[in-house]
């Protein structure tokens, strides 16, 4: 009989945020699968994880997920050939009949690894058992972390990359809050474009939420570059008209 695959959301950072559906799941699993961006980096993942519940006695498997794009065919072929590889991973240790949780940071539905596998997974085992297990994703901590709200009756939210090809002025201007990820590589160009459309005093940088070195940051012309971390957003929120 075939294993079970859970994709677990351990959450942003704070071990205290990993559900006990979450904990539950990875204490009686026999392996638990680790993506990692960097072949020689540890698993921001897999350090929550361990914080929160015992992994002795466990399979860790580190599966490596190059953080590049697919602009090119070399890049592309490096990409194929690291998922084929991730599904190759999970489908022998499932077909032994071991239960494995394949862990995310945040929540695995919002910006995560996992779904650049999923229907490689399932061209190769259509009768695959997969449950997803929801987590805290960094949207929703970074907000609790700046008491922030994100939404109120009628207001619409957006959630972007802040490198976002469309036309970004308009999302900003169409919609109650508009939160930027991963915006320390084009920071600078995003607090031009918020100063420009009067934004900046309804704009919060938060880093790291939850976690040791966070950041929460209300003056964006104050950030530097030393204060850019990889786990950032901005949230921009207008005040409503009445």
């Amino acid at each position: 009989m075939a294993g079970r695959l859970y994709v677990v959301g351990v959450g942003p950072g704070d071990p205290e945020l990993l559900t006990l559906k979450a904990s539950r799941i990875l204490g009686e699993v026999g392996c638990i699968c680790v993506p990692k961006g960097k072949e020689e980096g540890t698993s921001l993942a897999l350090s929550i994880a361990e914080e929160a519940v015992s992994l002795e006695g466990k399979e860790i498997v580190e599966i490596y997920f190059p953080m590049i794009k697919t602009a090119g065919a070399s890049s592309g072929d490096e990409l194929d050939t690291q998922w084929a590889g991730a599904v190759d991973t999970l489908l022998h240790r499932l077909g032994r009949g071991v239960d494995v949780a394949f862990i995310t940071i945040g929540d695995p539905c919002v910006y995560s690894t996992f779904f650049s596998i999923f229907d490689r997974l399932l061209s190769r085992s259509p009768g695959l058992s997969i449950e997803i297990v929801p987590g805290i994703s960094s949207i929703n901590a970074a907000a609790a972390r700046a008491i922030v709200p994100l939404g109120l009756g009628d207001e619409r939210i957006a959630i972007l990359p802040a490198n976002y090809p469309g036309d970004l002025d308009d999302v900003l201007l169409r919609f109650n809050t508009v939160v930027l990820m991963k915006v320390h590589k084009v920071f600078d160009e995003v607090v031009a474009r918020l100063s420009r459309l009067d934004l900046l005093n309804a704009s919060v940088y938060v880093s790291r939420a939850g976690m040791a070195g966070e950041q929460i940051r209300r003056d964006l012309k104050s950030v530097n570059k030393d204060d850019l971390d990889y786990f950032s957003l901005i949230i921009v929120r207008r005040q409503r008209r009445g």
